[in-house]
C-alpha cells in the first residue's frame, strides 16, 4: 500500500480483534522505532500481548475493547511535535503493514504504561495497534481555507500539503493548526486547546507527504533538539 493511499485509508479503531501482530511486521515497526529515537532521543517502545496496559475504568470508558499492542510515546519534556510526527510515521506505517491504530491521550492504564519509561522522560501517550475488528469511519474535515491562506493561485505542493495536512487525526478533532504559503515557503502554527503541539506535529508529517517534499522532517532535525 502506498503511503498516500496509506493515509486516506487511515482511521482511529478502538476495538481489536484477538490476533497476534506477525513477527515480520512487529520488526519492521521496531526497525522504525530504533531509526525514530537514534535520532531523535525519543523513547519510543512497541509493546506486545500486554493487556494491562487497556485494563481499567479508563479504558472501558474509552470504548476500548481487545488491545494487547500498543506503542509508547515517550521521550524528553518539551518534544510534543516530534511525537506527533514521528509517531503519526509510525502509525501510518502501521496502516501499511496491515494493521489499525488509535492515538490515546487519557484512556489507558497510565500506572501501568509509566513503569515501561526510562527515567527522566515523560509519558506523553500511546498508540493502539493491531488487527481492527473494524477498518474505522471517517470524519469531517474542516474546510482548507479554514486551516491555511490556500487560494486558487497556490502552487501545487501547498495546495496538496494542506489537503493531506486536512486528514490528519487531531484530539477531539479540533484541527487547531494552521499552514501559510509565505515567501515561497511554509509556516505552521499551533492554536489554543489540549495537545495543539503535538497534533501540528501530526499535520506536519502529513503536509510533509502530501507535498512531497521534507520541509518539517528537516526543520525538526535543525531545531537544536
Amino acid at each position: 500500500m502506498e503511503i498516500t493511499e496509506a493515509i486516506m485509508n487511515r482511521h482511529s479503531v478502538r476495538r481489536y480483534m484477538n490476533i497476534a501482530i506477525k513477527d515480520r511486521i512487529a520488526d519492521e515497526i521496531r526497525a522504525k522505532i530504533d531509526d525514530i529515537n537514534s535520532e531523535t532521543g525519543l523513547g519510543i517502545q512497541l509493546v506486545q500481548n500486554d493487556p494491562e496496559g487497556f485494563k481499567g475504568i479508563l479504558a472501558h470508558y474509552g470504548n476500548f475493547s481487545g488491545v494487547n499492542n500498543y506503542i509508547v510515546m515517550a521521550g524528553p519534556e518539551g518534544m510534543d511535535k516530534e511525537i506527533g510526527y514521528y509517531g503519526e510515521e509510525l502509525v501510518i506505517l502501521a496502516q501499511q503493514l496491515g494493521l489499525n491504530t488509535c492515538w490515546v491521550a487519557l484512556t489507558f492504564n497510565k500506572k501501568k504504561v509509566k513503569t515501561l519509561v526510562k527515567e527522566g522522560d515523560k509519558l506523553y501517550l500511546v498508540i493502539s495497534v493491531g488487527v481492527g475488528s473494524t477498518q474505522g469511519v471517517e470524519h469531517r474535515s474542516k474546510p482548507l481555507n479554514e486551516l491555511s491562506n490556500v487560494t486558487d493561485s497556490s502552487p501545487d505542493w501547498f495546495r496538496q500539503g494542506v489537503y493531506f495536512a486536512s486528514l490528519a487525526p487531531t484530539a477531539i478533532n479540533q484541527q487547531k493548526f494552521y499552514f501559510e504559503y509565505k515567501d515561497n515557503g511554509v509556516v505552521s502554527s499551533a492554536g489554543k486547546g489540549p495537545l495543539t503541539e503535538l497534533d501540528l506535529g501530526i499535520a506536519e508529517y502529513h503536509f510533509d507527504v502530501g507535498s512531497g517534499m521534507n520541509t518539517f522532517r528537516e526543520r525538526l532535525k535543525t531545531s537544536g533538539r
